[in-house]
């Protein structure tokens, strides 16, 4: 940004410089269009309707009171200042590190070392669990749908490894439902078998970036079987060890406009410098031309 020079009769205004950014993505240049960013984070509204999993309250914000200060215009105070609650793996959008399965994982934020990363986005459907012929522990149930191995190798053919920095997947039917949905006892939304997620680490897929509320089943007895494959934590223990994977995350509750068309992009996954393994998440993807 420059300003314009000033004086008598001359407004002080700004211009814009223009940004061109070009990307080398598999030996590939590409132009990057930075003018229409795509944000894939489900907006959180407060005093509206909310998704949320796993039986959590509604996030909450209210005026922060302390002192004979009211951080509420509307009630007579001189500025906003909220208070919020919110619990991040289960209100909205948001970004997991290691740390989330075991005792002393580094803060999320540490484990985005890049501003931009190459992503593909992809669209599966997920199919009946007894049909699907693949792995889950502990095991499936009749009314469990799941996103498989098969499905995610035919998406992803022909694209290599250096497109596979992060993967967003985006799951069938779609629809602004999924801004809202209530995730509770009787709901079973989609998840990843075992086998699929064992793809998605041998094609070395950093950072995963889904429309579900998790990458697990929703009850799934506390083995977190899919979270453990793709950290290589082994299953049942909580230590850290020099073979698990610091520099993957998981963002889960996503959401991907139908306009968004499959490909690949180039994703900034903006996470806060919370110290703590999981943390509201705003990811922004740019198109490729």
């Amino acid at each position: 940004m420059r300003p314009c020079q000033s004086g008598p009769g001359r407004a002080n205004v700004t211009t814009a410089a223009a940004i061109e950014l070009r990307a080398v993505i598999a030996g590939k240049t590409y132009g990057v269009d930075l003018s229409n960013p795509r944000n894939l984070a489900i907006p959180l509204q407060f005093d509206g309707p909310q998704p949320r999993f796993f039986g959590a309250a509604e996030a909450r914000a209210q005026p922060f009171r302390g002192d004979g200060f009211t951080g509420d215009t509307r009630q007579g105070g001189s500025c906003n200042v909220s208070e919020i609650t919110m619990v991040p793996h289960c209100n909205g959008t948001h970004t997991e590190s290691v740390g989330h399965i075991v005792h002393a994982g580094q803060a999320v934020f540490e484990s985005l070392p890049q501003s931009l990363m190459p992503a593909v986005v992809i669209s599966v459907t997920p199919v009946s669990a007894a049909e699907a012929g693949e792995t889950y522990r502990p095991a499936v149930e009749p009314r469990d749908v799941v996103i498989t191995r098969a499905a995610l190798s035919a998406a992803l053919a022909g694209y290599g490894a250096d497109e596979l920095t992060a993967l967003v997947v985006r799951t069938l039917p779609n629809g602004s439902f999924k801004k809202t949905a209530v995730y509770g006892e009787r709901e079973s939304p989609p998840f990843f078998t075992a086998d699929a997620m064992t793809y998605l680490v041998e094609r070395n897929v950093r950072h995963l970036v889904a429309d579900i509320p998790s990458i697990d089943r929703m009850r799934d007895e506390g083995m977190l079987t899919n979270h453990h494959i793709f950290w290589n934590v082994p299953k049942g223990t909580r230590d850290a060890t020099e073979e698990m994977r610091q520099d993957r995350t998981v963002t889960e509750m996503a959401f991907i406009d139908d306009d968004i068309g499959d490909g690949l992009y180039l994703l900034n996954l903006q996470v806060p410098a919370f110290h703590t393994d999981a943390a509201p998440c705003r990811p922004v993807l740019y198109a490729l031309t």
